[in-house]
């Protein structure tokens, strides 16, 4: 276990939307569950952030404006692919095809808007545990 000064290392997850109200929500479900959790509302900005910061988890949504979710995933699966196998995609297009076949091919958890939260605290347990 990582630890700070001899303390346990919170888990961190970044989630990456920008829906803000469902991020904030998101994001007080996982602190709630022990978690450290930051929002970064934009694609672009979070490539910034997981060079930056040690993560566990990343929550991120397929459609955003900028940098989609599987460009996000894409360019940090090159730079970092234990991390891109701790990617958790939601989406609210359940029948876009690209983004579907998006999703059958990397084999990564895949949540639906609105976003069941006793499922995302499941993925995340999963995913964040796996290190």
């Amino acid at each position: 276990m990582d630890t700070i000064n001899g303390t346990p290392r919170r888990k961190h997850v970044l989630i990456v939307d920008d829906d803000i109200p469902l991020a904030w929500s998101l994001k007080e479900t996982l602190e709630n569950d022990g978690y450290e959790a930051t929002i970064v509302p934009d694609g672009g900005l979070a490539l910034k952030f997981v060079q930056e910061h040690q993560l566990d988890a990343v929550v991120c949504d397929l459609q955003m404006s900028r940098v989609e979710g599987d460009l996000l995933y894409a360019t940090v699966e090159r730079s970092n692919p234990a991390l891109a196998r701790r990617f958790i995609f939601i989406t609210g297009l359940d029948d876009h095809p690209l983004f579907q076949k998006f999703i059958d091919t990397i084999k990564l958890p895949a949540l639906h808007k609105p976003v069941v939260l006793a499922a995302l605290r499941g993925e995340v347990v999963r995913v964040a545990e796996r290190g």
